[in-house]
């Protein structure tokens, strides 16, 4: 049980949600790696990678903002809430992973736009997997109510 404010004075620093919802995304995003590792649509060559810890959570935040049909760099740091020189030092390391290919904008001939390419695309799947099954591990671990509620709220809390 967390420790309340006033049992510790400096407790608080380790007992407030922010807290809690940091080691819950850590914990879930690492179980998210693990079964990328392990599932059968991703490349061997990028299995190794996760299972050394070359892919992190950085990595995925191009899974999880780059549309299926692509977006350029600029859009696709916004989205993920980063620095453009930060997203293109990602996908540059996800384009030489063959997961993502940098191509000519077709709306304008200067612009280049990000795209997933079939590894991608299979990553992209074995993320699906991976995430629903995290997901299904959550709720046999805290209960199906309590992982509804923990949904709900943090939806409501998010799309503020």
């Amino acid at each position: 049980m967390p420790t309340r404010h006033h049992d510790n004075p400096t407790g608080w620093r380790h007992a407030h949600i922010g807290h809690w919802l940091r080691l819950a995304l850590e914990r879930f995003d690492a179980r998210v790696m693990a079964l990328m590792a392990n599932h059968p649509a991703v490349p061997l060559g990028l299995s190794n990678l996760i299972a050394r810890g070359q892919v992190g959570a950085a990595h995925i935040h191009i899974t999880r903002h780059l549309a299926q049909n692509g977006a350029r760099l600029t859009e696709l740091a916004a989205r993920a809430g980063m620095t453009k020189q930060a997203m293109g030092t990602l996908v540059t390391q996800c384009e030489a992973w063959g997961m993502v290919s940098r191509e000519h904008d077709p709306a304008d001939g200067r612009a280049r736009q990000v795209r997933f390419t079939d590894t991608g695309l299979a990553w992209l799947c074995a993320y699906r997997d991976a995430v629903a099954q995290a997901e299904s591990e959550l709720r046999q671990a805290v209960g199906d109510e309590v992982a509804t509620v923990i949904a709900i709220g943090l939806e409501a809390y998010g799309g503020q």
